[in-house]
């Protein structure tokens, strides 16, 4: 059952994905047109219209801020950490296969932020999570691209813990458990992106992770006219699909009792 969500949500994601979604519905009002059905009209203008929309709107940015303020940092930095959990999606296993060097893509802070914490807590255990995330892929692993990245900026590969299984976030939270079995008392960062952290956070509560850190990196939103209307138009349009996917993700979560709530509170 497990496969065939995974197999259905990569499936459904293509078509739902609200860029492509808006351009499936003008190419089929520009048909409808063609073939003179005055209604076509109706789904261009709507397929233009989200487009509009982002560039005349901060909608992106509306859409993350909610999920980006949920979970700030701790005020204080801890001053002692257990363990250090780092969530995949942030390198690119298809084009590292490709090269032979390690890819990564808009979600690197991940990665930067990983060899960060692990210089500042010399004593804390590392876990890196991430399988096969992508329905079309290769060999290569997310945990292979961490695991030559890592090495290469000096952390030893014995002291990092290489989760190469899951293929989502569901996955990261049993799997990463699972292996490090932690213990009453001991304090664990999570580190993700920071609109990616409240679903992280719900999935790896209703794991049995009940004292998680988080620990966000990556934003892409803030409080500012500047930081709204910034942004070129495909970033826009991005950071709109990726909150979207994050709202979905939320409830579809929910809904397969992955999570305790839709928005999980701090």
């Amino acid at each position: 059952m497990t496969d065939i969500l995974f197999a259905l949500s990569k499936i459904l994601w293509f078509p739902a994905r609200p860029g492509h979604f808006a351009l499936i519905v003008g190419f089929l009002g520009l048909l409808l047109v063609w073939r003179g059905r005055r209604s076509g009209r109706w789904l261009v203008l709507a397929s233009l219209g989200f487009f509009l929309m982002l560039v005349a709107t901060p909608v992106n940015q509306w859409l993350l801020l909610p999920l980006e303020d949920r979970f700030p940092r701790p005020a204080a930095v801890p001053e002692r950490v257990d363990g250090i959990i780092v969530l995949g999606g942030a390198v690119d296993q298809n084009i590292t296969e490709a090269r032979g060097i390690p890819s990564l893509n808009g979600a690197a802070e991940r990665m930067t932020e990983g060899v960060v914490l692990a210089n500042r807590y010399p004593g804390a255990r590392i876990v890196f999570t991430g399988g096969q995330g992508s329905f079309v892929h290769g060999s290569v692993t997310e945990a292979d691209v961490a695991r030559q990245l890592w090495t290469a900026m000096g952390i030893t590969p014995e002291r990092v813990i290489y989760e190469d299984q899951a293929r989502n976030t569901h996955e990261n939270a049993v799997f990463t458990r699972r292996l490090v079995e932690p213990k009453p008392g001991e304090v664990w960062l999570l580190v993700t992106s920071a609109s990616h952290m409240p679903r992280s956070v719900g999935v790896f509560r209703a794991a049995g992770w009940r004292d998680i850190v988080p620990w966000p990196v990556n934003y892409r939103s803030g409080h500012t006219w500047q930081a709204w209307y910034d942004a070129p138009f495909p970033e826009r349009l991005g950071q709109f699909e990726w909150a979207f996917r994050e709202w979905i993700g939320l409830m579809a979560y929910r809904l397969m009792g992955r999570t305790e709530s839709v928005l999980p509170a701090p």
